[in-house]
């Protein structure tokens, strides 16, 4: 993450908000989204006078005023504020009571009158999930996605007596992806950023400084409200449009279609790249040929003679299958349930009253939806579900796919047996009973789509590092290469709970970190550099013209072939994420290496990547030493690009390797001494808390943690005296085979710990004599590393001065440890060179090439 001068004022700018002017608001809205956005302003220092929501549904509130409720705020629960079209006098008053500064509507289903509207003296703000003018209306997010448009986004503007037509505030954009609904644009998306962007918007009008841009006609457009009536897939059309159609009413409202005299609702549409699997035909009402009911679900042909697959339907009972079981959906015949699964149904019956709480007995014919659940309802039955019965796995999907609470417990039964598990690939499995579920751990090495033996079947012993007790022996280590590359396909899905769970006895990760951090970071940047595949391209070069041919000049980036990734032990996930997915993303083949002592979450990655689709040879996982699979890598004349993450000596005899072998490129991301410079006149809070994650994160084993912290003198002794005495601290105690957290004072520079990385759970600081800026900044700067670094301080002049000189690849502005997939990072000087994540990406070559003209 490098910072520019603009970044960091933008960063501190951020940090500082909370010293900036406030207002009094009032929230009108409801669902999450709402509760999000007020929680988020009221910890900005904004007062919310009031929040004006929806009445109780089946006697629950919204989350909104749950959240509001809670925190003593005012709630209004009004059913409406018109009645034939003019303001409810009481309903009015009762809002102008509140005496608020500005509206803000996060997500608000009513109308609300233009006498409330403008009363504020602010006025009123509103998110809407699109660019604005596209898509006025309530299905903006469906039709986004029916209409095909390459960017989906939000406005924030300001309310006018029109329809999504006052002038615009802020706007945000992203790419729509090619299998994108309406829950994961909006999950990924116009969720997370949309909560921000309100804030923010808040904050510029308190500021004075939120635009009022007129909305331009031009491209304006206004769809109706997409209903279940209105919803009906016209099949006559290409596979593009009825794919558009039926991915921008899932799950909500759902696309539906005619098979055999029944509505059918279609969830879960994705383009056919190649060929259908072998399948049986199924007359549908209105397409152009017979779908096919294949393996992979229903294939549905457009008019163009392309073809789209289908995962899920639905049916009028609201029952819901895998579309590749439509002829034997009704074949399964009831298991019968012994004593032991007879109390886990109960138990779960008691976890469906606990959420129906308005249904008076759970009967084994009541249907989860039909008796008031929504989708966070899923969500907490199969967390609960998980807690009460360990060892089943359930999904989200599961509860749509078994609506009736007896459909649901002979589902759950028969995922507690073991049964309707179908094997995709032949996988020699270690187990270990774990974190309440039952890990499956491949050991063999993964090679050209295939677990297998390694030669001369060589093995060694992977160890739990919480207690040194063996989690899986035998594992296979690999000395020979690979078989040759295949071509990339960028799909993968992740089971996180058991990838954390393996992460946290193979490298002793804390398990919530490893499920927020390793495992989620990971997911993410496969997400990233998905996208990323179909826009690798070159450019044209304008150059001299004065020769009579003509030349035109341009660039062409091509894949290099087969690369290899060598990761360290630390984050054994994520470091694959990093490196693998801007590998394949480019078009290349790679083998991995993993750490020899943290080699699971790896093979389980390649199990998975075969599941989602990955063709045989692209992923190839090599556990073992570096002495002996490392160096192989290095040395072998095939391989075109290595990327590597560990320490400065095996980076320089590695990049010696590669020159003396073919000359492959290299990227190197190697050892750090961080420095992280505390001036007097920081957030004493924020620089306690940040200063002590910037060293114990990760029990302090993180390549970027602060090797050495620099306090000016006059608040030295404070400071440390609220790191030794912070309530926190006991967050970062372990024992068995963990070190207990360390902190060493009055550290001189030619001392070893002030130039050596520790990476551990150590925390070295030094003092600096006040206002000694630019002392502090030699001594910082004083080492061969340049990994990482920080700044603390409420200054915005100092922090653009220091931030400008510390010769570090990323600068953190007070803050740290802040990475994120769209931004590169890597360092320099002995830290190494190249970069991971963002849109830099070193897995290409250019080559120029030359077209002449007449």
């Amino acid at each position: 993450m490098l910072w520019t001068a603009s970044q960091v004022l933008r960063k501190f700018s951020t940090s500082s908000h909370y010293y900036q002017n406030k207002l009094k608001l009032a929230i009108i809205g409801q669902s999450l989204f709402g509760q999000e956005v007020y929680s988020n302003l009221r910890k900005q220092g904004h007062k919310v006078v009031g929040v004006f929501t929806v009445p109780d549904k089946d006697g629950k509130a919204d989350p909104l005023a749950v959240a509001a409720e809670k925190d003593g705020t005012p709630v209004f629960k009004f059913p409406r504020w018109r009645v034939k079209g003019k303001p409810i006098p009481e309903v009015v008053d009762a809002y102008k009571s509140v005496g608020a500064e500005l509206n803000v509507m996060p997500f608000c289903s009513q109308f609300i009158p233009m006498n409330v509207i403008d009363n504020p003296k602010h006025g009123s703000i509103i998110y809407h999930p699109s660019i604005l003018p596209l898509h006025r209306g309530a299905s903006a997010i469906n039709w986004t996605l029916i209409q095909g448009d390459k960017k989906a986004g939000f406005s924030v503007f300001w309310a006018d007596d029109g329809l999504d037509t006052g002038p615009i505030l802020l706007q945000r954009e992203c790419a729509v992806e090619p299998n994108d609904t309406v829950d994961t644009l909006y999950n990924r998306f116009l969720f997370p950023e949309g909560i921000k962007a309100m804030v923010e918007s808040v904050q510029l009008i308190a500021d004075g400084k939120a635009p009022r841009i007129p909305q331009t006609e031009e491209g304006a457009s206004y769809e109706g409200i997409q209903k279940k009536s209105n919803a009906k897939v016209n099949l006559a059309q290409p596979a593009e449009a009825i794919h558009n159609w039926i991915r921008g009413h899932d799950k909500v409202p759902g696309a539906w279609t005619v098979i055999n005299g029944q509505s059918v609702t279609l969830y879960g549409s994705s383009m056919l790249g190649g060929s259908a699997a072998a399948g049986q035909p199924l007359e549908i009402e209105g397409a152009s040929q017979p779908g096919i009911v294949t393996k992979n679900g229903l294939v549905l042909y457009g008019t163009d003679g392309k073809a789209l697959v289908v995962k899920n339907l639905q049916f009028e009972d609201g029952k819901m299958i895998p579309a590749s079981k439509y002829f034997s959906s009704g074949e399964s015949s009831s298991v019968e349930l012994t004593d032991d699964e007879k109390k886990m149904a109960e138990e779960i019956r008691n976890t469906w009253k606990g959420i129906l709480s308005n249904v008076s007995a759970i009967e084994n014919t009541t249907d989860f939806f039909k008796s008031g659940a929504a989708s966070m309802d899923v969500v907490r039955l199969v967390e609960e579900v998980k807690q009460k019965c360990a060892g089943v796995q359930l999904q989200n999907e599961d509860v749509y796919m078994a609506t009736t609470f007896q459909d649901f417990i002979q589902m759950f039964v028969r995922r507690l047996r073991g049964e309707d598990q179908e094997e995709e690939l032949l996988i020699d499995y270690a187990t270990k009973d774990v974190n309440n579920m039952t890990v499956k751990m491949p050991y063999q090495c993964f090679i050209n789509g295939g677990f297998e033996d390694a030669e001369n079947s060589k093995t060694y012993d992977t160890i739990n590092p919480t207690d040194g007790s063996v989690n899986l022996s035998g594992l296979n280590q690999h000395y020979t290469v690979f078989s040759p590359p295949f071509r990339l396909a960028d799909l993968m899905e992740e089971h996180q709970e058991e990838l954390a769970t393996i992460e946290s006895i193979d490298s002793g990760a804390v398990y919530t970190l490893a499920l927020k951090t390793h495992v989620g970071m990971s997911i993410q940047t496969f997400r990233y550099f998905a996208g990323w595949c179909d826009k690798i391209q070159g450019k044209t070069i304008p150059i001299n013209q004065a020769r009579p041919n003509r030349n035109l000049t341009f660039t062409k980036k091509e894949p290099l072939g087969v690369c290899a990734i060598v990761i360290p032990w630390n984050y054994p996930l994520m470091m694959l994420a990093w490196k693998s997915a801007a590998c394949l993303a480019a078009g290349n083949t790679l083998v991995l290496k993993p750490a020899q002592v943290t080699p699971l979450t790896a093979l389980k990655f390649a199990e998975l990547s075969v599941k989602a689709g990955i063709p045989k040879g692209v992923i190839n996982i090599l556990p073992g030493s570096g002495g002996m699979v490392g160096q192989r890598l290095s040395d072998h004349p095939d391989i075109r690009k290595l990327g590597f993450t560990g320490s400065t000596p095996i980076g320089k005899q590695i990049m010696k390797s590669c020159a003396v072998s073919n000359l492959k490129k290299v990227s190197l991301e190697l050892g750090g001494k961080s420095p992280l410079i505390i001036f007097s006149d920081c957030d004493m809070d924020k620089a306690v808390r940040m200063g002590m994650s910037s060293v114990y994160f990760n029990k302090g084993e993180n390549c970027i943690a602060a090797g050495r912290l620099f306090v000016e003198e006059s608040i030295h002794d404070e400071y440390i005296s609220r790191v030794v005495s912070e309530p926190k601290q006991q967050h970062y105690h372990c024992l068995g085979f963990f070190m207990e957290p360390t902190v060493f004072t009055d550290v001189e520079d030619h001392m070893f710990i002030a130039k050596e990385e520790s990476f551990g759970p150590v925390m070295v600081v030094s003092k600096f004599k006040n206002g000694d800026v630019d002392g502090v900044l030699q001594r910082a700067n004083d080492t061969e590393y340049g990994l990482a670094s920080g700044v603390f301080t409420r200054d915005i002049n100092k922090a653009m001065y220091v931030s400008e000189r510390l010769e570090a690849g990323t600068v953190f502005v007070n803050t740290y440890n802040k990475t994120d997939v769209a931004s590169p990072f890597g360092g320099f000087k002995q830290s190494g060179f190249g970069k991971d994540l963002g849109e830099w990406r070193p897995y290409y070559s250019i080559l120029l090439l030359k077209a002449v003209t007449s």
